[in-house]
């Protein structure tokens, strides 16, 4: 008796470890969500796009694979984001599964809607299966959808050609900077910034860039492309920062990691490149008159990578000459990118975060208001740049040809 009793006791204490497989997943019943693309349908209705992997037809190494196509999208309108979710169910023979979701497009319409917007994050957020650090971007001049069933060439999944580009883009040109869902949040809730997004444009012929005839091209007839950054103030797109304005927004941020700077030289446009191979931003605060000040110091060590004129690199007053006018334009960059913020009346550079840091008692005077304050903010630049190579030779190789 006393055995047995015994015996029951152990199985009763197993059932728990036993149990553990109670929520299993198995794969043939999952489709796996790669990017949602969100427009908005009639009736402020959301209409989502789902970009669904095939598989089959995608290689480990995402250049070989069946002959099919490496996506399947599925579209669905809803109310809110879940009866979208659930809406597509009628159309997928397999459960959405978001744990691998790496992108998300918001249509321009979308974005510019503060309630569409706050809603549709909080979805996000609340999904315990949902990954917040998840990319986000802006559809400029193009629906969502149209950004997620786009098919490319070097990238088998679309969303990777995207989430690639992005990563490239900001290493190699400092325009862009990657932006998840979780920053995105962070700036619309917290305070003394306000968050920035990625733009992202189709290009070509829209019509075309769906078909699998696009990928049977050497070059295609429409492709992705990353375009300009969103300035979101209290949660919705309020207007786009483009090109070298949207550099000088990274440079601020302290995200710049190289980029190409033209410089004239002797009235000669396009003379010198400059690339710049370190950089790093301090951004501090400091009060005159119970007011903030802004200082930005910059300090960036950068190559020569082409000099397109007659120029004798070997002497060292040339070179500061060169370094002085990459600080100019560096510097001329930022305060572009600042006076076109505070045109705005939108902090994205995170000021106002440092005066609360700096000085509590002063930034309790002015959170209530600070979009405008930060309009009318002094702000300081100061670069430091230096040229600590030329390449692999000094002055250009045909500089002695007619010699």
């Amino acid at each position: 008796m006393k055995k047995s009793l015994i015996i029951i006791l152990v199985l009763i204490m197993s059932v728990p470890v036993l149990s553990a497989c109670w929520n299993q997943k198995e794969l043939t019943d999952l489709a796996f969500v790669m990017a949602l693309g969100i427009d908005r349908g009639e009736d402020d209705l959301y209409h989502i796009s789902f970009q669904l992997v095939n598989p089959g037809n995608v290689s480990a190494g995402q250049t070989g694979g069946g002959q099919g196509l490496p996506i399947a999208v599925y579209k669905s309108e809803g109310r809110t984001v879940t009866e979208a979710a659930r809406n597509a169910t009628k159309e997928v023979s397999r459960r959405l599964y978001y744990a691998h979701t790496n992108l998300v497009v918001i249509s321009e319409d979308v974005a510019r809607d503060r309630n569409l917007m706050l809603n549709l994050l909080d979805a996000f957020a609340r999904d315990p299966e949902f990954r917040t650090t998840t990319e986000l971007v802006i559809a400029r001049d193009s629906t969502a959808e149209e950004i997620v069933t786009t098919l490319t060439i070097l990238d088998k999944l679309p969303v990777t050609k995207v989430t690639k580009e992005i990563k490239f883009t900001e290493a190699m040109k400092g325009e862009n900077k990657s932006v998840n869902i979780d920053e995105i949040i962070d700036g619309i809730t917290g305070n003394g910034k306000e968050p920035i997004a990625n733009g992202y444009r189709l290009i070509g012929r829209k019509e075309d860039a769906s078909k699998a005839t696009n990928l049977q091209k050497t070059t295609t007839d429409a492709f992705l492309a990353a375009d300009g950054l969103a300035v979101f103030k209290d949660g919705a797109l309020i207007d786009w920062i483009e090109s070298n304005n949207a550099r000088g927004i990274i440079w601020v941020l302290d995200k710049a990691k190289s980029t190409d700077i033209t410089l004239k030289w002797k009235g000669k446009k396009n003379a010198l490149s400059i690339v710049p191979i370190r950089s790093k931003t301090k951004v501090s605060t400091i009060f005159k008159n119970g007011k903030p000040v802004i200082n930005i110091k910059i300090e960036n060590e950068g190559w020569i990578s082409e000099a397109n004129t007659a120029i004798n690199l070997m002497d060292p007053k040339t070179i500061l000459k060169i370094e002085k006018l990459t600080e100019n334009e560096i510097k001329k960059e930022v305060k572009s990118s600042v006076k076109e913020a505070q045109r705005l009346r939108c902090d994205i550079f995170g000021f106002g975060d440092l005066v609360h840091k700096a000085n509590p008692k002063v930034w309790r005077k002015l959170k209530g208001n600070w979009n405008n304050n930060f309009a009318d903010i002094e702000v300081n630049v100061k670069v430091n740049s230096y040229v600590r190579r030329e390449g692999v030779r000094t002055n250009p190789f045909w500089s002695d040809i007619n010699k």
